[in-house]
């Protein structure tokens, strides 16, 4: 506990209650034994993290607290001090609430594990966390140290660390160095990677390199023993579809405390363990794997990622990120069901492979998806094939870090339901815009951003031409010296093949633009140009040969341009060509071809027909070429194949299947046909041929009457490809399942007289449209009544039959006039007291079949009056006369009892529950009586609505009697009476005796077990034993007397006898009697002469019996008498022998009498007369009932 307050400042602490907070590794003492209430003890809802970083970097814990009264937070180190503000910065966000601790270029020394504590008047939380401080400035000594001696043969001991790798603000190579980075990959590559690798860093000498290879592989392996024990699963780094980049290793640290380290181009980076997501770099463990992350990425984050355990390197691996960006992003793609759907975008740089990605998964090309590239590399396209509701969601592009996303939004498709959607040939989506020319364009961008570059390089040779060395070694000399030029060449010079020229020092002109390959059409004119870098003359050379103006032929000069015109080109123009100017000479190639055939492109134009269902086809023949595209359209969207579509390209043609035709289907059909001559299009059509659409509704009606329906409809909307021939006309009578076809007319006539109509019936149209391929879907009309509507007259009011406080239950009689027509059923309106809305109770397309209504809708106590209107194919009717108001209430009922039980039997001990279902309006006064005395107090009774209990927690057997539970109200009283028993296993008999009267027969007898007077239910079981059969077996059960008559006595045998006491609980132990017959009864004695004759007497008296009302009664007596006495019995002095109510046995002297449910007029004296020869005897009983009026049973004795 904890002192109260003397004054505001003094407060007594006594103890110290460790609790345990939410939040791992937070210990929290409690000053208090019991808080006030709304009073908490501080605890952390965040607690720091433990952090390890570079010397030099930016440190800061972060924390946040809860308690009340509000907690203070302070800050402390194990060993050292933390007042120091320039080191230590102590701060509170109360936006966020968040306590922050910084540390500002933090040093090693400040390694160390510090502590937060939140502390208030009721207790204090405090949690600890670790800072870890990496010292990297030895490291970079020691590069230094390294590289003032390094040389290619001293790489063993530089690589040692591999921290040596410098940073790339300190990267110095010297000329024939091999750079650490080259034999850092290797260690960590697979084999199949070895050669890219030499190829990167321009290494030939693989014997060496295998050699320097093995030999540093068995110095890294041994280093990597001391602290791991296997290394498996190497993967280089690359990008997930998360845009991530991770690289993983699985291996088994010796020691699992062991430091592990990240390196970037030799520099350490920071990384967190627990934060996940909230860090750029994270490394998560899970069992013996190891994942590195990298998030957000930027170019910068390209570089040599390395991973150390101790001072030992581990695995390297290479990130490198292509600079490339989207100039076309993929857009929305909006797709019916079975449809197909395209992704494309462009991109700026050429890429061989991008990354698909949908639902955060990556997609591969296969049955589902197709990935295509175009030539150029620039255009990417994803085709998502026969799409389904299931493929709706994000997909994405990854090129490098950037990336691009769009939704698929997949509309269904509501065709006839039942019936599976045909596959589609169409392709929704793509990019909307020309792609081709747009990576065209790019294509020449890029070109003039070489041709830039190359500038550049030819200013940096002009610049050393202009400042040559001081003396040029003669290997290096021999490297521009020139080479003997081909046929034709005036002089020496260097030579330019197309528009790549490459630029010598010393040289004083030079070709600006150089000649291109050139793809010309036979008959038409050609040109080629080349720019000089100044004005010169030149000359032009086919295949070696001087060319010179001629009537096909012309040579242009124009300042810096030099052009050679072919005017009408031939087969035998076709050959190489090239200008030389000044020494400079630029190479090209003309190939002259023809265009396609006007005649093929005539017979493809054909429209194609044909029937629905079935497969159109077109070809497109052209002459064998090289470099030919083919590309189909249809409706001014690309045909890929696939699904429905086929496309097929030979050599000297091209076809195009579509199967399975549609309406859908029709439209343009466009072949495109690209050469390095041009492009050409030919354009025809499809037709699909299928049964018209459904007439253009709604339908009017132009007129009804008595004896007339006309109507008028519209013509289909698609026709089906052929003209409509005539109109079917069908008629169904409402409340009939017929249809009958009752006229057809022309394609002309868009309306129809029906005369065959009945005044007042209903009636539903259906109108079909024909041509030669088939009979369209219907148009169905409303129901349309011939002629004006007949209501029927007002039924009678309707009246009460019954009313509760959840229904009241009406009953009306039907219209005195129906007007002719039949009555479909009734609609019914409420309208509660002193409001003047009428609400409808069914609406009138669900009438009420019958004349009787139970209105369930009802609010207890409200008043309602009700109306009925007749409902006919018309429509309803006028209502009735409003019925009498009425009060949604329960009637006065008198109380009755529902589903009780008149008899429970408890073992003592055990509680009685006694639950009583009564129905009474209004609720009854609820009394209870046990045996017509009231009730104990120490019992418990709970009364509720409809039903009361009754409850004895721990009975006794004295709780045995007739509980009786009365319920009165106004209207009258009730009662029921409960015959509760509580009993036990009973207690054994007394003492056994036998006794002989009878030769052959012994009397067993037996004292009363002590439970005999409280139990009028129990009862006595015998077992004998003999030393013949040497086993027990029941010869008597549910005895109620106290004595058993045993037959059959053998002389020579002994017997004994068990004697059990039973009731409806159980079974007693037994009592044994002494032993019978062979030796403990023998007689040495003569035989005498015995006369067995004797009046009646009575062994058994009648006992005294008190049953309730509707309970079995069983009453026995014995009596004996020789001869055989004659037994009658009497109620009240009457002999009742003859009575069929009553169920007289006698068997060997035991007479018994047995009523099946005892009424009050049973009650009375019963008397037993025995008579014989030689005397009477008689014995009597007196039975009373249960719940009979004392005075009536007083009137009965």
């Amino acid at each position: 506990s904890w002192g109260k307050k003397t004054n505001q400042k003094s407060i007594t602490f006594s103890v110290g209650i460790k609790k345990k907070s939410k939040v791992p590794g937070v210990m929290i003492t409690q000053y208090v034994e019991e808080l006030p209430e709304g009073k908490s003890t501080p605890d952390f809802t965040r607690k720091p993290i433990a952090l390890t970083i570079q010397q030099g970097k930016f440190a800061f814990f972060k924390a946040m607290v809860v308690g009340d009264p509000e907690p203070t937070v302070t800050w402390s180190r194990n060993n050292g001090d933390v007042s120091d503000t320039l080191k230590y910065v102590r701060k509170y966000d109360p936006v966020t609430q968040e306590h922050l601790f910084e540390m500002a270029n933090v040093q090693p020394e400040q390694a160390d594990m510090y502590k937060c504590c939140a502390a208030n008047v009721f207790g204090r939380a405090v949690v600890t966390v670790i800072l870890n401080v990496i010292e990297v400035g030895f490291k970079k000594q020691k590069a230094e140290a390294y590289t003032q001696e390094g040389s290619v043969g001293n790489f063993k001991s530089v690589l040692k660390r591999k921290s040596q790798i410098r940073p790339k603000t300190e990267a110095k190579k010297e000329d024939g160095e091999i750079d650490p980075k080259f034999w850092e990959l290797l260690l960590s590559a697979d084999k199949k990677d070895y050669e890219s690798i030499c190829a990167e860093f321009g290494v030939t000498d693989f014997r060496f390199v295998l050699k320097e290879l093995c030999e540093r592989k068995k110095e890294r392996e041994y280093e990597q023993a001391q602290f791991i024990r296997n290394l498996s699963n190497l993967k280089p780094i690359e990008m997930g579809p998360d845009g991530c980049a991770t690289f993983t290793i699985d291996m088994d640290l010796i020691e699992p405390s062991s430091r592990i380290f990240i390196y970037k181009d030799g520099e350490m980076i920071p990384y967190t363990k627990e934060l996940g997501d909230s860090m750029k770099h994270s490394l998560k463990i899970v069992g013996r794997t190891y994942q590195f992350s990298i998030r957000d990425l930027f170019p910068d984050d390209a570089g040599l990622y390395q991973l150390d355990v101790e001072d030992v390197n581990i695995f390297s691996t290479e990130f490198k990120i292509p600079m490339v960006d989207f100039l076309v992003k993929i857009q929305e793609c909006q797709a019916m069901e079975r449809e197909d759907a395209i992704f494309e975008c462009v991109l700026s740089q050429p890429f061989r492979k991008i990354m698909w990605v949908g639902k955060n998964l990556p997609l591969e090309a296969g049955d589902k998806y197709d990935i295509e590239v175009s030539e150029d590399k620039l255009i990417h396209r994803l085709i998502i094939k026969d799409v389904a509701m299931v493929d709706k969601g994000i997909y994405a592009a990854v090129a490098g870090i950037k990336s691009c996303n769009a939704f698929l939004v997949v509309e269904a498709d509501k065709g006839e339901p039942g019936k599976k959607k045909q596959r589609k040939t169409t392709r929704a989506g793509g990019a909307r815009v020309d792609l081709e020319m747009i990576a065209q364009e790019q294509v020449v961008k890029n070109k003039a951003d070489r041709e830039v570059h190359m500038e550049k390089v030819k200013a940096i040779a002009a610049e050393k031409t202009a400042n040559p060395p001081a003396a040029i070694e003669p290997g290096a000399k021999a490297q521009f010296e020139e080479t003997p030029k081909k046929v034709g060449s005036p002089k020496l010079g260097p030579v330019f093949i197309g528009s790549d020229p490459k630029v010598l020092d010393n040289v004083e002109c030079s070709i600006n633009s150089g000649l291109s390959d050139l793809f010309a059409t036979r008959g038409k004119k050609a040109e080629l140009l080349c720019k000089m870098s100044r004005e010169v003359d030149g000359v032009w050379f086919k295949d070696g040969g001087k060319l010179s103006t001629s009537d096909r032929l012309s040579i242009v000069k124009d300042g810096t341009s030099h052009k050679l015109i072919i005017h009408n080109c031939r087969d035998d123009d076709a050959g190489g060509y090239h200008f030389e100017a000044e020494g400079f000479k630029s190479e090209a190639k003309i190939t002259v071809g023809a265009n396609f055939d006007a005649d093929d492109l005539h017979k493809f134009s054909k429209p194609v027909t044909v029937k629905a269902g079935q497969n159109a086809s077109w070809k497109m023949s052209y002459t064998p070429q090289d470099n030919l595209k083919v590309k189909w359209f249809k409706e001014g969207k690309e045909l890929m194949d696939g699904g429905g579509v086929k496309l097929v390209k030979e050599a000297n043609h091209s076809r195009l299947l579509l199967r399975e035709c549609l309406r859908s289907d029709v439209g343009q059909i466009k072949i495109q046909l690209t050469n390095p001559y041009g492009t050409i299009e030919a354009t025809s059509r499809l037709n699909v041929l299928d049964k018209p659409g459904p007439p253009e509704g709604p339908v009017k009606i132009l007129e009804t009457t008595s004896t007339l329906i006309e109507l008028q409809w519209g013509a289909p909307m698609d026709d089906g490809g052929s003209p409509v021939t005539n109109y079917i006309i069908e008629r169904q009578q409402v409340g009939q399942t017929i249809w009958k076809e009752i006229g057809n007319v022309t394609a002309d006539k868009t309306t129809y007289r029906d005369r065959n109509v009945v005044h007042g019936k209903l009636y539903i149209y259906k109108i079909y449209a024909v041509n030669p391929e088939g009979t369209s879907d219907a148009l169905q009309t409303k129901k349309t009544m011939a002629g004006v509507m007949i209501f029927a007259s007002p039924p009678e009011a309707p009246k009460v039959l019954g009313v509760s406080k959840n229904s009241i239950n009406l009953r009306w009689g039907p219209p005195e006039d129906d007007g002719g027509l039949k009555i479909d059923g009734y609609q019914l309106e409420k309208r509660k007291k002193d409001t003047s809305q009428w609400i409808a109770l069914n609406p009138v397309t669900e009438p009420i079949k019958a004349l009787v209504y139970t209105v369930k809708d009802v609010v207890e106590g409200a008043e309602y009056e009700f109306r009925i209107s007749a409902i006919n194919v018309s429509g309803a009717g006028e209502f009735s006369l409003p019925s009498e108001m009425v009060c949604a209430k329960n009637p006065n009922i008198k109380p009755t009892f529902k589903d009780t039980e008149d008899f429970m039997m408890i073992r003592a001990g055990n509680s009685v529950r006694i639950k009583v279902l009564y129905e009474a309006v209004p609720p009854p006064e609820i009394s209870w009586m046990k045996d017509e005395m009231p009730v104990s107090s120490f019992i418990q009774i709970t009364n509720t609505e409809g039903c009361s209990q009754l409850v004895i927690p721990s009975s006794k057997r004295t709780d045995s009697g007739i509980y009786t539970i009365m319920a009165k109200n106004k209207v009258g009283e009730a009662s029921f009476d409960i015959e509760v028993l509580v009993t036990d296993e009973p207690n054994s008999p007394g003492e056994v005796a036998l006794e002989q009267i009878v030769h052959g027969k012994v009397i067993v007898s037996w004292e009363a077990s002590p439970d005999q007077k409280l139990d009028n239910r129990l009862h006595y079981m015998v077992a004998e034993h003999n030393s013949e059969t040497r086993i027990w077996h029941t010869v008597a059960d549910r005895i109620f007397s106290n004595s058993f008559t045993a037959h059959n006595i053998l002389t020579g045998r002994e017997y004994h006898y068990k004697i059990y006491a039973k009731n409806d609980m159980g079974i007693s132990d037994p009592s044994m009697s002494p032993t019978w017959g062979a030796n403990s009864n023998k007689n040495t004695n003569a035989p005498v002469a015995v006369s067995f004759e004797r009046p009646p007497s009575v062994l058994v008296p009648l006992k005294v019996h008190s049953p309730p009302k509707g309970y079995q009664l069983y009453m026995t007596c014995a009596i004996r008498g020789c001869p055989a006495p004659t037994v009658t019995w009497h109620l009240n002095d009457v002999c009742i022998n003859g009575d069929n109510n009553y169920y007289i046995t006698n068997s060997y002297g035991v007479c018994s009498i047995y009523i099946l449910r005892v009424q009050p007029k049973d009650a009375g004296e019963y008397k037993v007369v025995a008579v014989n020869s030689f005397g009477k005897a008689e014995c009597s009983t007196t039975l009373v009932v249960k719940g009979m009026a004392l005075n009536k049973y007083i009137s009965i004795i």
